[in-house]
Parts: structure tokens; sequence; C-alpha cells
């Protein structure tokens, strides 16, 4: 039996006349004074089957047809009868139906694929391979598919081998929590699922792979969010014998060609490039979003000359005032400034001290405690009428920045500020090297904390840096990583690697981590440097994200065949689950309830 000699979306009036055999879901059905007609789809697209009482033995075939049956139909291709459809491709023809054959009853569905947004997501997580029948969620699966075929091609041709790296690897919780899997035949033993590739990839290019890529999967058991999956796919890229600027640049034209494919859309020639300092200096954040305006400005030295305590008080305990201005957010009520100042306090604002320009000087809101310097504002900030200002101010310039460039990007979107034709890419390079966090149980009342990973390399310029006991000289550090930005949302990052053993003790010296819990946890790759490590760097790009940009939807879960929620659980297969005792004692394991 021969199932399709097409699918249901290449059908065109050069096959009329043609007999063909389709093979598909009833999408819909209709029936017209007898005449029945099925709505048939595949992943390809969708044909119309017109089934005349003529035939009679497909018609009563279709006739007791529901959705979601699977059926094959054989006839001939035909100019449609009651004219065309632009809606689909397959508009201009119908199949007249010969004969049909039922492959599969379905019983009736939760929910009809083209309702899917009728029913919240936990329906349809819960029978993914109904939600998975939409053309939206085919089309996705196509573009992944494309995506992930282009960067095999592109790696190919530059002369990287794939190679793949366990899953079943050491413990070392340097950054998210670690999925472990306890080992059965070495008893009290855990492996763990890889957070990346991290350590095995440079250990390739130690062995001399030189040029590796893979499409890895990793996983991290962190707390839910939204943009986030306990497992998910990235793509893993190290080179030997480069420097920033040739890692940055061979996986740029690796961009260039997925979007010159896929969207038809041509990059600019060469990505922009920002340092860390200059991004959170405009635009308060390590991932800024181009596409509009609204950068922070600094108007402490105008701020200084006002007696407001707010002001005043963050400045002289060395703080600082910074403000955006908002185009055209003078609409926005009191109540929704309110709302504003409550929203901004989860970034560890106090509150958001506002005001609105009006016939070129400031009301409302701080207005009064500021006239005096009302003009020098309004001319810093390049302030018309109808803007809104919006102040930042703490004693931590941090966190000033942290407020104002999470509120700048709320704003936009609020207030459509944004042109959604528009891309703005580009590589934030020159990040510190460490951060210090703060830490009361720590005698030092803190610790150093590498703002990428121990293994990411500082500028050679700044090596001799690392042996200082000045703070301030050890927070100007540079280091040699970078991340791809795209419209606000880190598409990856990376670095070149630290590839000399005196190098990596210094680093490790640094973050507080001794010479015994160096050997306990990186000990494989400290050997590994010992033995003629060369120059090397990469880079790993989220594919879920890659792919949400490219078919423009924000939810992760829409470009995972079978994704997680946020809380950790596959509804379909209800994962995770309780294990019989049996398979506990084989493993040495008892499970403690909780207190």
């Amino acid at each position: 039996m021969s199932y399709r000699t097409h699918t249901c979306g290449q059908l065109r009036e050069t096959h009329v006349g043609e007999t063909v055999t389709l093979s598909g879901w009833v999408n819909n059905y209709r029936d017209h004074g007898g005449v029945r007609f099925i709505d048939l789809r595949d992943r390809d697209g969708v044909t119309q089957i017109v089934f005349h009482p003529e035939a009679a033995d497909a018609h009563g075939v279709a006739q007791k047809l529901r959705r979601e049956d699977v059926i094959t139909v054989s006839g001939k291709c035909i100019v449609r009868e009651g004219g065309e459809n632009p809606k689909l491709e397959t508009g201009r023809i119908e199949v007249d139906a010969a004969e049909a054959v039922v492959l599969n009853d379905s019983d009736n569905p939760p929910f009809i694929p083209d309702e899917a947004d009728k029913v919240g997501e936990e329906v349809r997580l819960r029978y993914r391979y109904i939600d998975m029948r939409r053309p939206a969620m085919q089309h996705i699966l196509k573009t992944r598919h494309r995506v992930t075929k282009i960067t095999r091609d592109y790696f190919d041709r530059q002369g990287f081998y794939e190679v793949e790296t366990p899953f079943l690897c050491r413990s070392t919780p340097e950054g998210a929590r670690d999925f472990l899997v306890p080992s059965r035949l070495q008893e009290g033993a855990f492996y763990a699922l890889p957070q990346s590739p991290q350590l095995f990839k440079q250990i390739l290019m130690v062995g001399g792979v030189e040029k590796y890529f893979q499409i890895a999967r990793c996983f991290r058991d962190e707390d839910p969010r939204a943009d986030r999956q306990a497992e998910f796919t990235q793509v893993d890229v190290e080179m030997s014998f480069v420097d920033q600027d040739d890692v940055m640049s061979t996986n740029e034209n690796l961009i260039r060609e997925i979007w010159r494919e896929i969207k038809g859309q041509e990059l600019p020639e060469r990505l922009t490039r920002m340092p860390y300092a200059e991004a959170i200096e405009r635009f308060g954040s390590d991932r800024p979003d181009l596409r509009f305006g609204m950068e922070l400005i600094d108007v402490s030295e105008v701020c200084a000359q006002t007696d407001f305590k707010v002001f005043k008080g963050a400045m002289d305990a060395g703080g600082c005032v910074k403000a955006i201005r908002v185009p055209g957010g003078s609409k926005l009520t009191r109540k929704q400034t309110d709302a504003l100042a409550e929203w901004v306090k989860q970034f560890g604002a106090g509150g958001l001290p506002i005001c609105k320009v009006a016939n070129g000087t400031l009301e409302t809101g701080i207005a009064k405690f500021v006239s005096e310097v009302a003009p020098q504002l309004v001319a810093k900030l390049e302030a018309q009428d109808g803007d809104l200002i919006c102040f930042g101010v703490d004693a931590k310039p941090a966190t000033v920045a942290r407020v104002l460039g999470e509120l700048r990007v709320k704003l936009a979107h609020d207030l459509d500020l944004i042109d959604p034709n528009k891309d703005a890419w580009l590589w934030v390079v020159d990040f510190p090297l460490v951060e210090w966090t703060e830490d009361r149980t720590l005698d030092a009342g803190g610790r150093w904390h590498s703002l990428h990973h121990p293994f990411t390399a500082p500028h050679d310029e700044d090596l001799d840096k690392l042996t200082s006991a000045d703070p301030d000289v050890i927070k100007g550090i540079k280091s040699q990583a970078y991340d791809l930005v795209l419209n606000g949302s880190e598409m990856g990052g990376g670095s070149i690697r630290i590839h000399r053993p005196d190098t990596q003790k210094k680093v490790f010296t640094l973050l507080g981590i001794t010479d015994e819990e160096a050997r306990e946890k990186f000990g494989f790759l400290l050997d590994a440097l010992r033995f003629g490590a060369p120059p090397h760097g990469g880079l790993a790009y989220g594919l879920d994200r890659t792919v949400m940009q490219l078919v423009g939807t924000s939810n992760i879960r829409d470009v995972i065949a079978f994704p997680k929620t946020q809380a950790g659980a596959d509804l379909m297969t209800e994962a995770p689950a309780g294990v019989d005792d049996k398979q506990l004692q084989e493993l040495s394991l008892r499970v403690q309830p909780s207190a």
C-alpha cells in the first residue's frame, strides 16, 4: 500500500489531472448538500479533499470521519470548484476522492490543534503530541532543525570536528546546582550531568583537536525561571591558537549565515563592540537593548546643588544620581508612576523619584525639590515637553545602574517605543575578571568570584595585578570574555581560557580556592595544563534562545519539543516520579522525608 505520492502542502495547479495519494490528519470537515469536504493536514500543509456521493465507498468513509482521525486518500487533483482559498498555498486545487482508508480513529481530543490558544499551556504540555501538530509548532521544529544543519555545515567547512563529550561527569559545583546521578557500582559515589562541556572542550584543545564544536545537551538544577529550562541545548565551540578576535569573527560569521538563510536578513559587516563598563554606564546592563534610547545620564553634579535629602544622602555616602528621559512618558498617570515606584524595589531601589516636562520646565513628582536646577536638568537630559524623567539614586552606583537599566526596558515595552522590525546586535567585551560578593560568614567579610568562570583569562596587561592586595586594583582586572547580545537578550558568551598552570593557580588563589580544593575539583584539568596546553578560547550559544529570536517567541518552551514547566516537571510523562524500593536498594539510597 502506498501511503502518499505527495505531501499535503505540495499540490499546485501544475498537478491538475494527476492521480495522487495523500495521508494525514483530518483537520476539519464540512457537509454541503451531501458533498463532504475534508481539510487534510500533515506537517507540510493542508489540502482540501472533496468526497462526492458518486464515489460511494470513499463517501461512506468520509461521513464517519472526525477531527484528528488519520487517513489515506487517493483521487484526482482538480481545480478547486468553489473558488480559490488564498489562505492556503494549495488553495487553487483540491483532490476529488476516489478511495479513502482510515488508518487510525482518534478519540475526542482534549483540544484541536487550530484551537490550542483557547486552552492553558498546562493542557498543551500534557498533550504535547497534539500541540505539536499545530503548523506554528511544526515551523518552529523545522527552524530548529535548519539552525543545527546550517551550524554543522558551517563548522565542517571551517575544519571543525564535532566531538561528543560525556553526560556522566564529575560534580564541580561552581555555578548552578548539579543534577546528581548515583552510581550503582561505586557505592556512595555520584556522577553529575554536565552544566556545560567546559572542562572537556578545554582538554580537547590540550589533546590537539584544535577546532571543536558540538550541539551539546546541558543540565542545571536551577530554581524556576521563565527563560530557563532544567535541560537545554547549546552550540558549543572551542579553538586553539586563537585570540579573542578570531573566536568572535568565526562565530559572527555563523550567526550571519543563519540569519541570512532563515530570515533573509543581512547582518552588518562587523557587529558593534562595546566595553562592559560603557554598557553599564550608558544602559545599566551588560546585555543592553540598543533598539531605543533612554540612556542613563549622570546628573549627580547638577543634583548636588539642591538640598533634596534623598539626593544629598546618597551622594554623601559615595553614591550617585542618574536619570533617564522617557519620550512621551508624561501621559503616565500618578497611579501608573506609583506602580513603577513599587516595581523598582525588587531591584534594590527605595523608590522612584520622577517629574514631568512641560513648558520647558519640570512639574509634579519631585519638581519642587529640584526647581532651582530645573533648567540645567532639562538641558542635560535634552528633555522635551511631554517627557517623563525618572531618577535612580542610591549609595551604591551598581544599584542605580540596575534599577534604571531594568526600568528603561520595561518602559520601552509598555510605551511601544521599540521598532519590532529593528534588530540591534553587539558584542559586550572587557568584562571584569572578578567581582566582590559580601558574605559575613567569611573572615574577610566576603570573597571574589568569577564574573564568568574561573578558567577565563585576564588581559595580558593585567596579569601582574592578580597578586595585588589592593581591592581597587583587583576590580580593574579585565577579562578576555565576550557576550553576544541581540535586542537585550544574551545569545551566547565565551572567553579566551587560561592555558598556563601558573596563571590558573593565581586566579584560584584570588578566588579563595586552595590548592587542595583545586586538586579535588579540577585536578584532571590542572594535570592537562601541565603537558603543553595551547592558547585557546571558545564560546557557546543558547540554541533555544537563538530559535526563539528567529521565530519571534518569548516563551522558551515553545521552541523545545518536550519542555519542562517552570517547576521542572514534564507533564506528559509525569516526571520526575518516585522509584521502587528495589532500585533504591541497588543504589544504596534511602529517601529521607523533608522536615
